[in-house]
């Protein structure tokens, strides 16, 4: 049984500290690897949100503790991303696997190359702007639950480009993340339900294990590096998958 969920395990663990770290990509990071095996769309989003339950959860606790976050942000998040996750775990419910997989490669293609293009866009550290946030966590809810990930590259990805606070902001992205996760998964886990729990346990299992390090690293790896790499392996076995379902 370890020797099937390993792989899953190291899955999680990688994804885990580039999200904990950067503030985004666990889910797209994770989403193109089950993706590029062969799971389904909906399934693949479903045991992804269900193991970011445990994982934003051990996540947003790390960030709460050492305190990277602000209040107002996360509840300007939080609430709308919610709403906007219930609504695309809805829609992916609905839609056949096979149809929906290369619509699903290219946006994690095209997330790819926006990290990419973030990872050389500097920011001037100053409180966030959350005159435009609501609209910005449902957006971003949404596109997380339809995609497997997206959550992270679009509002974090957004506030860091208006120039907030990178460590409060990925603290907080990372916090408000938790409360999308969970409706997301239980949204999936009623309409799909779970049938893969080693997927599922494997990403828990690594994720938990790397919370706690990506937190620190957040202060202390450069985001640019770790965005970069990121960023081109998304695109690669993005594309191969977009590739390869479009010659099948």
């Amino acid at each position: 049984m370890w020797t099937e969920i390993l792989p899953y395990i190291a899955i999680g663990f990688a994804a885990q500290m580039v999200d904990g770290a950067i503030g985004m990509a666990y889910g797209i990071t994770s989403t193109t690897a089950l993706l590029s095996i062969g799971v389904p769309p909906a399934v693949a989003s479903a045991c992804i949100h269900a193991a970011e339950t445990f994982t934003t959860a051990a996540s947003g606790l790390s960030h709460w503790k050492l305190g990277n976050f602000d209040r107002r942000l996360i509840i300007r998040l939080a609430i709308p991303g919610m709403i906007g996750g219930i609504l695309g775990a809805y829609i992916l419910s609905q839609v056949n696997g096979d149809v929906i997989r290369p619509f699903i490669s290219a946006y994690l293609l095209a997330l790819g190359i926006f990290i990419l293009c973030k990872a050389y866009n500097g920011c001037v550290s100053r409180d966030a702007n959350l005159n435009h946030v609501a609209p910005l966590g449902l957006f971003g809810g949404f596109v997380d639950a339809i995609g497997g990930g997206g959550w992270g590259p679009i509002v974090a990805s957004t506030l860091l480009g208006r120039g907030a606070a990178p460590r409060t902001t990925i603290g907080s992205v990372n916090i408000a993340e938790f409360f999308v996760t969970l409706v997301i998964s239980g949204t999936l886990i009623f309409t799909v339900g779970l049938s893969l729990w080693k997927i599922i346990a494997g990403l828990v299992i690594g994720g938990i294990i790397a919370a706690p390090f990506a937190a620190l690293a957040t202060r202390h790896i450069p985001a640019r590096g770790l965005l970069t790499l990121v960023g081109c392996v998304i695109c690669l076995v993005s594309a191969r998958s977009l590739w390869l379902t479009l010659m099948a």
